[in-house]
């Protein structure tokens, strides 16, 4: 991996999932990791619902807007999360893929929406201490 690790997070609107996995990166990594995100159909606006959740828990992702996934994003990643979005992430040899099956926030309550918060937050936890092979304490 590069100096600084690139960590690309994808799912299909980059409006929930994605952004709320890349809020929690770029918070606990610091400066560590760089952060993207991007989605195969970009939606119009982030998730209401989604930046209530990521509120709640003091990070703000009010401000992301839906990107376009680019093949370049991939390639320059070392790391690719996809998110649901299923073959239409390019593969490139060398890079690390994971697939993180979780529950489109979209349509769904602020109830709804909390455990897959927490779990992605898990996740991204997990993943960050892997990549620096430092323990992060969330």
């Amino acid at each position: 991996m590069a100096d600084t690790p690139i960590v690309l997070f994808v799912c299909v609107h980059n409006a929930g999932r994605s952004q709320m996995a890349a809020g929690f990166m770029r918070q606990l990594s610091g400066d560590s990791v760089e952060v993207r995100s991007g989605g195969s159909e970009p939606g119009d606006q982030i998730n209401p619902i989604a930046i209530a959740a990521m509120a709640e828990v003091g990070i703000d992702i009010s401000q992301a807007v839906p990107q376009l996934m680019t093949t370049d994003q991939v390639r320059d990643s070392d790391v690719v999360i996809t998110m649901g979005c299923g073959d239409v992430c390019p593969i490139f040899p060398g890079k690390r893929y994971e697939d993180w099956e979780l529950t489109d926030p979209a349509g769904r309550g602020i109830d709804e929406v909390r455990p897959i918060r927490d779990d992605i937050k898990r996740r991204v936890t997990e993943l960050l201490a892997e990549i620096t092979g430092e323990p992060v304490s969330a």
